[in-house]
């Protein structure tokens, strides 16, 4: 497992949602949103996913996935390579599911504050219509790519 620091785990908590690439029986990526849970510095991440669709499926032959954030304003991302363990929702503890109640709130509050703005976006708050979760997805992290342009840094 690689470690995570401090700076990375934050910059991944500020962001609203993140790209989880998996690959199919074929050998094709599938990319699908995600919202990051937990985030442990000695390189577990845990994600809950609303849907068992492509990227569970996928995750049950072919373990490998990686987890990508990036902002465009700031020009700083990171793409975070492993491997996946699934886990049924029955196992999702009480703490993990209210770390997820208070990121969707989070994010359903920004939503709204940004439409106050006149940011105008999806006008349904679609986080206040996804169902709860089915299952966790718990990842051990074995490399970090630093997607900042070397000439940024």
């Amino acid at each position: 497992m690689q470690k995570i620091n401090r700076d990375i785990i934050r910059f991944f908590y500020s962001q609203g949602c993140v790209v989880v690439s998996t690959i199919d029986k074929n050998g094709f990526p599938h990319s699908a949103c995600k919202g990051i849970i937990k985030i442990d510095p000695e390189g577990r991440v845990w994600l809950l996913d609303v849907y068992r669709g492509l990227t569970h499926e996928n995750l049950e032959g072919n373990s490998h996935i990686s987890i990508t954030a990036f902002d465009e304003h700031s020009f700083i991302g990171y793409c975070l390579k492993g491997k996946a363990e699934l886990s049924s929702k029955d196992k999702l503890s009480p703490e993990l599911m209210q770390s997820w109640e208070e990121r969707i709130t989070s994010r359903l509050t920004q939503r709204l504050l940004r439409n106050i703005h006149q940011e105008k976006g999806h006008s349904r708050h679609p986080e206040a219509l996804l169902p709860k979760p089915e299952y966790m997805i718990v990842v051990e992290v074995e490399g970090i790519v630093d997607l900042t342009p070397k000439h940024l840094k």
